[in-house]
């Protein structure tokens, strides 16, 4: 797990900045401390030549010279490493095969390499390390690019084909590894992390209509190729990039299938035991790794499971790490960190983030997440720091189950609205007094108003109904008026719908218009090909709430120079779970039922029967904003710098925080927002 940058020249008369390069390859170190490498294509020869970097291993520094500023390249190639499979100086990257003239730099695990490498010997390839990137260079030039659909893994890859003259780029089907880049007339700038990009020559202007979607839908800071800059891209997960003198063409290799969802003939029975099988493998292929592998723990039915799978497949004792508040009840799992400590017989470490910790953190830790930070991140953040500080450098995590099997309390809107059109009343009446029974009369019957709501609006609408008249305004007129000016296309247009027949005709009759949203009429929906609930975990998964938190993981961990595994987004458990049928998912109004159902014999029962745990994260709506941070967050906002900003409405603001300190938490999300988006301001802006 690592860290990359790229400059690649368009013009023939024109060579890259290689102190740019090596400046944008300085800002990630956290993410690669153990070497670095750099590689140059000499403008007229085309020769590959390699340099070593300030920060090299010794053994690097001795076999190439240090990085020539002054050479006259096309093409250069930045690395840092963080050393996991091949420890030798055989993995130093970037990586050249001289024979097949192929280079790569390579942010990633490719978790199947040990079988690719036997099947790619088995075609007449030979191997000069034990390591994954080379894997990846035999494949591309055996398979090309369709390589990458032979990959069980996460990566962000560059790889330069000398004899095609190109640079095949590419993204891991779901989005755990990142990659940007951004483009002038006669460059292409591309790295791992934005704050790299910020270096470039390219225009940096704000992309103002994702900064007020992202505090409008706290889930949606990441949000397709878009970024906070209008000019800075995000390559699409399950996308490849290739690059030659003609410019960029991008191509999308992997996406889940619509027209799959719900089609599987399997029974309840053979489903679990084939989920729970296909977890297990997962689990076993992301333990490989020639460093210790550990493990987060948050106490719940997620993590728990991995602990118990993982622990089975290692000769010494798993180590955990874990974040609890005793503080704030709801959110110290230490009783349930116990149960499955005492189960797998693992070590435990954990560690009690404080108000005071996150507000020393804030600065950095912004920085390192080159967004706002969500209030979660005291906790990951303490508890990617506790794994480094043991010697840890790889965590295995529990992203991902929620959206595969309907962990989200709206997958149960969706779901019900599908019982109701499909006449399966019997089953719906049932659900919906199971729902009712779980969360009494007033928040039950809330539920039971969003299901009725589900039948008739788009997801599209759903999502602007739920969030942006629920949560106030904290923007002026003027800022509003700048993000209508530049909106290119409507707020959450990339959401999917795959509507039914039956909704698509009650539209044609009575068609409905949202602010900045399409009419929908029979005209606008997709022919029927999953229903809603399928609908909403697909848009979980690319364009909600996956995107946001994988992005979270991914800088939280590599802060620490932990890389972060995380086995429920193997992409053959991914497919499983989506070709199950809504039924398998929910049962008797709770989500993940099947994988409840198939992670059962690998818990601890008290684990399993325990009633929903609260959300993983740290105390700052219910707790710190009114105590601890109270008087940070005052001196924010009333400070000269914060109405100078121009684009608050300060009277809303200091309204709602008003209630908020006398116990009103109905807008406390969105005041912690305008704290972290005015710190994120601060240090980027």
């Amino acid at each position: 797990m690592c860290g990359i940058s790229g400059i690649y020249s368009f013009d023939s008369q024109k060579v890259i900045d290689i102190s740019l390069l090596k400046a944008m390859n300085a800002l990630i170190e956290h993410r690669g401390p153990d070497d670095e490498g750099f590689c140059l294509i000499e403008k007229n020869s085309h020769k590959i030549l390699p340099f070593s970097g300030d920060g090299s291993k010794e053994d690097i520094r001795q076999l190439y010279p240090s990085l020539n500023l002054s050479a006259r390249a096309s093409l250069g190639l930045g690395f840092r490493r963080l050393a996991i499979l091949d420890l030798s100086m055989k993995g130093h990257q970037p990586m050249l095969d001289p024979q097949l003239n192929l280079l790569i730099v390579f942010n990633g695990e490719i978790y199947n390499y040990i079988e690719l490498r036997q099947e790619l010997i088995a075609q007449g390839y030979s191997f000069n390390s034990e390591s994954d990137t080379e894997v990846i260079l035999k494949a591309y030039d055996f398979w090309g690019e369709n390589c990458v659909l032979h990959f069980n893994g996460i990566w962000a890859f560059a790889l330069w084909d000398a004899n095609k003259s190109l640079l095949f780029c590419s993204r891991d089907r779901f989005g755990v590894k990142p990659f940007y880049y951004c483009r002038n007339r006669d460059f292409l700038y591309f790295a791992s992390e934005i704050k790299q990009l910020l270096l470039t020559p390219v225009d940096k202007s704000l992309n103002l209509p994702m900064i007020w979607r992202s505090m409008k839908i706290n889930s949606l800071e990441v949000y397709g190729e878009e970024t906070f800059w209008q000019e800075i891209k995000a390559l699409q997960p399950g996308y490849n990039l290739i690059v030659n003198q003609y410019g960029i063409t991008l191509k999308e290799y992997y996406k889940l299938n619509p027209a799959s969802f719900g089609k599987s003939s399997l029974s309840l029975l053979e489903a679990t035991e084939i989920y729970r099988e296909t977890f297990k493998k997962a689990v076993q292929l992301q333990m490989r790794s020639d460093v210790e592998v550990g493990s987060c723990l948050s106490g719940g039915l997620d993590s728990s499971a991995i602990v118990c799978t993982a622990s089975r497949l290692t000769d010494r004792p798993l180590q955990t790490f874990s974040a609890y508040f005793p503080e704030y009840p709801p959110l110290d799992e230490r009783k349930w960190i116990a149960e499955v400590v005492h189960s797998s017989g693992c070590i435990s470490h954990l560690t009690s983030p404080q108000a005071e910790d996150a507000m020393t953190w804030f600065n950095d830790v912004t920085w390192f997440n080159d967004l706002p930070l969500g209030s979660a991140f005291a906790a990951q953040y303490a508890v990617m720091k506790l794994a480094q500080e043991n010697g840890i450098k790889v965590l295995l995590d529990g992203q991902g189950s929620d959206e595969l099997t309907a962990g989200y309390r709206h997958s149960f809107y969706r779901f019900l609205a599908d019982l109701i059109l499909q006449t399966k009343f019997h089953t719906a009446l049932k659900e919906a007094l199971a729902w009712l029974k779980k969360y009494g009369c007033i928040k039950g019957l809330s539920g039971l108003a969003k299901a009725l709501l589900s039948i008739f609006l788009s997801e599209p609408q759903l999502y602007n109904f739920e969030f942006r008249f629920l949560r106030f305004e904290p923007f002026n007129q003027d800022f509003l008026q700048q993000c209508k000016k530049s909106l290119s296309e409507p707020i959450l247009a990339q959401i999917s719908d795959f509507s039914s027949k039956s909704v698509s005709k009650f539209f044609s009759q009575y068609p409905i218009k949202l602010d900045n949203t399409r009419t929908h009429t029979s005209d606008n929906f997709s022919k029927s090909t999953c229903d809603k609930l399928s609908n909403f975990l697909y848009n979980a998964v690319y364009t909600t709430s996956l995107p946001t938190l994988l992005h979270w993981e991914d800088r939280m961990s590599m802060s620490a120079s932990i890389e972060s595994r995380v086995p429920f987004l193997d992409h053959n458990l991914v497919e499983l779970a989506f070709s199950l049928p809504s039924e398998y998912k929910i049962h008797n109004a709770q989500g993940k039922y099947i994988h409840r159902q198939a992670i059962k014999p690998l818990v601890p029962s008290a684990i399993f029967n325990r009633k929903e745990k609260s959300v993983f994260g740290s105390p700052f709506i219910s707790l710190w904003l009114r105590g601890p941070m109270k008087t940070s967050y005052e001196s924010l906002i009333t400070s000269s710098t914060f109405r100078n900003r121009g684009i608050w409405n300060l009277p809303l603001i200091m309204q709602n925080w008003q209630k908020y300190l006398k116990g009103d938490n109905s807008q406390a999300e969105m005041l912690y927002n305008i704290y972290a988006l005015e710190m994120w301001f601060r240090k980027f802006s």
